[in-house]
């Protein structure tokens, strides 16, 4: 005589909540996390700067709700995922290659020849100002997004930065 088929018990509470977890923590692992913002050494003066520009940026940029940032939080900020990331009291801008200057309502950017087919990540520095604002723009949302995300931030970078040459 044949044994008779073997019922399959339903997972128990235990089971089923190790793969909720499971879930959980795969889903959130798709998420970048929190960005990571690092600032160089600044005089008392620049490190002041940055703070207040810091604290009048947007909630919102090209679109794009403010995240969460880990590190040097008061010189910098990040909207969206993947992180749109600008970052206040950065180095001089590579000018080896003489980078092409996009005015964008008074504030002149310095972008990277290679960076502006809008194909591939740019980084933006607003190289004219002191202290140096770099905002680094993901692919995903170029060439639009760069372009509405540099003239929302025109207006805080001109009333917090000092301006100290035009660009070219």
């Amino acid at each position: 005589m044949d044994a008779p088929p073997r019922l399959r018990r339903p997972g128990s509470s235990r089971t089923r909540g190790v793969v909720a977890c499971a879930a959980v923590l795969l889903a959130a692992g798709c998420s970048s996390g929190p960005v990571e913002i690092d600032a160089p050494d600044l005089s008392a003066a620049d490190a002041q700067t940055c703070r207040d520009l810091v604290d009048d940026l947007p909630e919102t940029l090209a679109g794009q709700k403010q995240v969460e940032t880990t590190g040097d939080t008061e010189y910098g900020a990040a909207w969206g995922d993947p992180a749109i990331v600008l970052t206040c009291g950065v180095g001089k801008a590579d000018l080896s290659d003489i980078p092409p200057c996009a005015e964008v309502d008074g504030v002149g950017w310095l972008v990277p020849p290679d960076e502006l087919a809008g194909d591939r990540d740019a980084t933006f520095t607003a190289d004219g100002y002191r202290p140096r604002v770099r905002l680094e723009v993901p692919d995903d949302y170029l060439p639009e997004g760069g372009a509405s995300a540099l003239a929302e931030l025109a207006a805080p970078v001109k009333a917090h930065l000092k301006k100290v040459e035009r660009c070219l």
